[in-house]
């Protein structure tokens, strides 16, 4: 754990859920797994307050927790699913893009709540959404809950593991934590639920239609409740499902970029036929035979079986190996290699910083380089063609930067400088460990510089939501134009222009914060897969 993730880490969780459950989980990060009381005494932090902090943390999967055998519980923090928050607004639009505006809203109350009930889920979206339909329309419960079941489908969210039921014939005391279970089979199954109505907009006032205010209504019995039928069994959004797609967004990309767009279009047809029986940690999918691969291309797609037998043979030639042929039968059985796909991709972002930061020559040197797998000084210059000094100097930058390294082969065994060896090569594994904490880094001061923006307008910010919520008030009660352009007049020229510089600046941010990212998960992915195949 880097002091750069330890910082970012620190950052989304005061932003997300403010500065007690900052402390705690920070602290649970640097000092690895800890039980109750000594968290409470070495953050100087009352028990109640370590206590709620761990519930929240643990309701959103940012925290685990183990019984050890002496009956002592220990937290342990999650440090890469704190890190995935940064991910949040890409999974959202991920969903909208796939399900509309319903699944949009469905993993948006997941991913803020952590754990939710499906009837929860689905009345919650089904409010929000009727507050921002026309009056006089509502959005159905079952439209809701049909989003819901085609989400659970496709894996995208998924059930927490629960409380087992046993019998009360055991007299002996309760464990100090509850252990939980998941099957396999049960991950992705919907509770068969009835529900029935449509969604509620909020009263503008605290009163209801008898005009009745909220303080004098009779209390109910809770006795009258009807039990929830899916009381007990919680989802989660399934961020791994997530990133599957995303990997494989970013390999038809590649393929689209590469080749062509029937290309890629075949590539995503491969992939969508095994998103769901190939794990996402695989480094191969599923073998698919070119029979099925044509009966499950796109209707929009008239191509012949003969062109299909064409591009997949191209696809298994090209250099690259993003796809490969794995026998013959059924017309030839085909896979993707993700792994080198993910190898591939990782590569090309390298090369692309290296272009950026030290200009195409050092950029030429560096493909070079990775071509050749090993080279001496010399055969740098002859085969870049670049002047011995220049050379030289590009080299050793890359190598202060880490970008190359330098492997010494001695002839003899006093490593006498003339009698050995210096070869240039590149590591690819650990020149994106190097980026990826440089990604950390670049985030964490995005943030910061987010949040300084941010701080220094404050008075401004606030003023304007007031206007904004006086405009809004005095045109749902039908107000003049003059009047509210009165209003509107309370902001001056400068300071409207300054919100909207303010305004530019954040979004800028915001957008730089989303693209470092997108970076940050194909290095990510690409050292997880490198890392299981060792």
């Amino acid at each position: 754990m880097t002091q750069a993730e330890i910082k970012l880490c620190s950052l989304l969780l005061q932003e997300h859920f403010g500065e007690i459950v900052e402390k705690i989980g920070v602290h649970l990060i640097r000092t690895g797994s800890q039980p109750l009381r000594v968290i409470a005494h070495d953050t100087g932090t009352s028990l109640d307050q370590v206590k709620k902090a761990l519930c929240v943390l643990i309701q959103h999967n940012l925290v685990i927790y183990q019984v050890h055998k002496r009956g002592v519980v220990e937290y342990e923090a999650q440090c890469s699913r704190v890190l995935r928050m940064l991910r949040y607004p890409r999974y959202i639009y991920t969903a909208k893009t796939l399900y509309s505006d319903t699944g949009e809203l469905i993993v948006e109350e997941l991913l803020l709540n952590g754990k939710m009930t499906m009837s929860a889920v689905v009345k919650k979206v089904a409010d929000r959404l009727t507050e921002t339909m026309e009056d006089g329309k509502t959005m159905d419960y079952s439209e809701v809950s049909n989003t819901f079941v085609r989400l659970a489908d496709t894996h995208f969210v998924q059930r927490c593991p629960w409380v087992p039921v046993t019998e009360n014939s055991d007299p002996g005391p309760p464990p100090p934590a509850p252990i939980l279970i998941i099957s396999e089979k049960d991950m992705y199954l919907v509770p068969k639920l009835s529900l029935i109505g449509k969604g509620k907009r909020r009263r503008s006032s605290d009163e209801d239609a008898a005009g009745e205010p909220k303080a004098k209504r009779p209390k109910h019995g809770t006795d009258n409740k009807e039990p929830i039928p899916d009381d007990g069994i919680y989802w989660q959004a399934n961020l791994d499902r997530f990133h599957q797609h995303f990997r494989d967004q970013a390999i038809v990309s590649a393929v689209a970029n590469r080749m062509d767009q029937t290309s890629s279009e075949i590539v995503r047809t491969m992939l969508r036929m095994s998103e769901i029986t190939t794990p996402s940690t695989a480094p191969f999918t599923q073998p698919l035979s070119s029979n099925e691969i044509f009966r499950s291309l796109p209707v929009g797609y008239n191509i012949s079986k003969q062109v299909l037998d064409q591009y997949l043979t191209l696809l298994a030639d090209d250099p690259l190996e993003f796809v490969g042929k794995s026998g013959d039968s059924g017309g030839g059985m085909y896979v993707i290699n993700l792994h080198k796909a993910l190898g591939s991709l990782a590569t090309a972002t390298l090369e692309s910083v290296v272009q950026e930061r030290f200009g195409s020559r050092c950029a030429r040197i560096f493909r070079l380089v990775l071509q050749k797998k090993h080279l001496e000084q010399k055969q740098v210059e002859d085969f870049a063609m670049i002047p011995a000094k220049e050379a030289k100097d590009m080299l050793y930058k890359m190598l202060s930067e880490n970008f190359i390294s330098l492997q010494e082969i001695p002839k003899t065994p006093d490593h006498a400088p003339s009698r050995t060896f210096y070869l240039y090569t590149v590591n690819i594994l650990s020149a994106a460990r190097m980026l990826l904490h440089r990604c950390y880094k670049s985030i964490a001061n995005l943030i910061e510089r987010r949040q300084f923006e941010t701080k220094e307008n404050k008075r401004l910010l606030e003023k304007s939501q007031r206007v904004e919520a006086i405009i809004a008030s005095m045109q749902a009660t039908g107000a003049e134009d003059a009047q509210l352009q009165e209003i509107e007049e309370m902001i001056t020229a400068p300071e409207r222009q300054q919100l909207e510089t303010l305004k530019r600046n954040v979004n800028k941010l915001d957008a730089s914060e989303i693209q470092v990212d997108e970076t940050i998960f194909l290095l990510e992915s690409y050292i997880e897969s490198t890392m299981k195949r060792q």
